[in-house]
């Protein structure tokens, strides 16, 4: 199924419902950020998804990190919660949704980073090569907002 985010653009369609969920900013001991380039859009993205019935937001983190990436997971913070309605996801089975996440820093604890169902390539990045991957914004911001040390409370909005 593809996907394709918009952020505060004026064509993007009517959002039709907001479908909690949560990523995660995985650093590991080298100071590098996990990465996966996503099989619906082609973008890199933080690894993370929605939330299934009976789990908290840290167990489904914890879970859509290993699905997406390989690699299993310790939430170590919360960096902050991102409901900005000017970003809309459509699907093209005609869903539409308002962005609603939970982002969560976390530290890899097991595992290894391969290639799944939901990644066609899944990377370690150096922070300041970021910037040339082909990301969405909110995915920027996020990683910026995780990686700030300076920063001493969660992000809200």
């Amino acid at each position: 199924m593809a996907r394709i985010d918009y952020y505060d653009d004026p064509n993007a369609p009517e959002p039709k419902s907001v479908v909690p969920g949560g990523s995660a900013v995985v650093v590991d001991d080298g100071g590098r950020v996990l990465l996966h380039r996503r099989r619906d859009s082609g973008l890199w993205a933080l690894p993370g998804g929605v939330m299934d019935l009976g789990e908290s937001i840290t167990e489904a983190v914890i879970r859509e990190v290993a699905e997406e990436t390989g690699v299993i997971v310790e939430v170590t913070g919360l960096v902050g919660v991102y409901s900005d309605p000017r970003h809309v996801i459509a699907y093209s089975d005609g869903e539409v949704r308002q962005q609603s996440n939970v982002c969560l820093r976390a530290r890899p604890v097991g595992g290894t980073a391969h290639v799944t169902d939901e990644a066609r390539e899944v990377r370690w990045v150096i922070p300041d090569d970021i910037d040339t991957l082909e990301t969405h914004p909110t995915q920027r911001l996020r990683i910026r907002h995780a990686l700030d040390s300076a920063r001493s409370s969660p992000y809200l909005g």
